[in-house]
């Protein structure tokens, strides 16, 4: 007990001052979901391209005799065409939904529009299980890629936010290393789910995997993103602010807006976006490498095992292409980015990483598909794939800081609008055509592979151009929001 008019010891100070509680969902745990989320997505593009999902087709010798096939290909009796179109399919939802939830995210919160789109990725796949025939199979695929539109485009961002200055080129690429990591891991459980249970079972246990993200997801508070005023916040105004509210305003803030005039500005301020992101010069040579980049990144990761079982008879090509391409995928991803980092990430740093390492990558690829011997091929492939995903990451750093910060959605969905319309989704399909033609898997793999040498010089004209660094730019709702605050304060002042 203290007498009156002495203070209280510092002690008994510091033990009254409550302790602010930890938050459970730190930024390293939020962003540790979203790699999660992003393997899934990509274990179900290796699943639809493994050999024990995929299968394959009826095959008749001479005498008229005909083998059944396995697999989806085999089942519903696809040419290399069709098979190919399976994969198309899924990219037309993903390329259109991508920038409707781009746009739709300066409107509602970006994070319950993720809740959104994982929740019919989780129906389509299970679809996708149940389907009978081709048609059904390929419009499950195309929601299968509506769903993954809105995460594509929202949670790069959110981790660019949420990363340290000094590791944010790390964490990205932890995020895209699952790219190569879940394609991988898909060949592998694809490959043996299909040739154990069945291939529908391989769809059936990835949307349960989801469908347990999906349930997390309502439990888990964002972190604000940056560029966008906080959707959340409905807090209504005081007693002072009405009051200093002039007649004007106050007819203005009761004027209803309808649907209509609202979705006219949703689309205007779209417009208006996309002008600007086509206008930014760095934006443009970057995706154009990309695209070019990702027209052989999507010949590889869906007919790889096929190629590899054709040209080398690999009895396990599932597993061979998949281990391969999980190890040297975290690798390249990590390296890449690591790489980055230690160099100071500007935008001019990263284009020079960009064609160095897709430039000797090519090189690697290129020499191995010439080798007859099987692990001369998988040595020099190996190092090829390792230089090959170092671009992950610092391609998409590019996007994320060649913009404003309210631009970022927006420029992450047109990226990937563009990189999949003019790179993988007529890969697959040309790629099958070209095979169909030529019936040589090596000749094939080696006409594709040389198309990499003109991303490495695409993304080396980047190296040349005036590049500035937007991410810390105000965005205009940022500055819209400091009007409101400050005409606020002066109404507060007046009364």
């Amino acid at each position: 007990m203290t007498k009156v008019g002495q203070r209280d010891s510092p002690a008994i100070a510091e033990a009254s001052t409550p302790i602010p509680k930890k938050r459970f969902w730190t930024p390293g745990r939020f962003v540790a979901i979203l790699c999660i989320v992003n393997l899934i997505n990509y274990v179900d593009r290796g699943v639809i391209a493994s050999n024990g999902v995929n299968g394959s087709s009826r095959t008749c010798d001479a005498k008229g005799l005909c083998s059944s096939g396995t697999g989806i290909q085999g089942e519903f009796n696809l040419s290399n065409f069709q098979d190919g179109l399976l994969s198309s399919a899924f990219m037309v939802g993903l390329l259109v939904a991508s920038p409707i939830f781009a746009g739709l995210s300066k409107r509602f919160n970006p994070f319950k529009l993720i809740g959104v789109g994982l929740s019919v990725w989780t129906i389509a796949a299970a679809g996708c299980g149940f389907s009978y025939n081709f048609w059904m199979i390929a419009v499950f695929r195309m929601f299968v890629g509506v769903g993954e539109a809105s995460f594509i485009s929202l949670a790069a961002p959110y981790i660019d936010d949420s990363a340290p200055v000094a590791r944010k080129n790390l964490w990205l690429g932890l995020f895209y290393m699952c790219i190569p990591a879940g394609v991988a891991l898909g060949y592998v459980f694809g490959g043996y789910v299909g040739d154990h249970i069945g291939w529908r079972w391989a769809f059936y246990i990835e949307a349960i995997a989801m469908a347990c993200f999906v349930l997390l997801s309502l439990c888990i508070k964002p972190p604000q993103l940056k560029g966008f005023a906080d959707k959340n916040s409905k807090k209504p105004s005081t007693s002072i602010e009405t009051v200093a509210l002039t007649d004007a305003e106050a007819s203005q803030k009761q004027t209803t807006v309808t649907p209509k005039s609202k979705s006219q500005n949703l689309l205007v301020v779209f417009g208006k976006d996309l002008k600007t992101l086509f206008c930014e010069k760095v934006f443009v040579v970057n995706v154009l490498g990309y695209i070019t980049y990702n027209f052989v990144i999507g010949a590889y990761s869906y007919w790889g095992p096929k190629a590899g079982f054709g040209i080398y008879q690999m009895k396990n090509a599932d597993m061979i292409f998949g281990g391969l391409t999980i190890i040297c995928g975290i690798i390249g991803t990590l390296g890449g980015s690591y790489v980055l980092d230690r160099i100071n990430a500007t935008l001019s740093n990263t284009f020079k990483l960009l064609a160095a390492s897709t430039l000797f990558g090519a090189a690697f690829c290129f020499a191995a598909f010439c080798m007859k011997n099987m692990y001369a091929f998988i040595g020099l492939f190996a190092v090829g794939e390792i230089l090959i995903f170092a671009p992950q990451a610092p391609v998409n750093f590019v996007c994320l800081h060649c913009v404003r910060p309210n631009l970022r959605p927006l420029s992450m969905a047109v990226s990937t609008v563009l990189i999949h319309v003019l790179g993988d989704v007529p890969s697959s399909p040309l790629f099958g055509k070209m095979q169909d033609r030529l019936k040589n898997w090596r000749t094939s793999t080696l006409i594709i592979t040389s198309i990499l040498f003109l991303a490495a010089i695409i993304w080396g004209i980047g190296i040349c151009m005036k590049s500035v660094d937007r991410s810390n730019e105000k965005s205009d709702d940022d500055e819209v929001e400091e009007e409101k605050l400050e005409s606020k304060t002066d109404a507060s002042t007046l009364v």
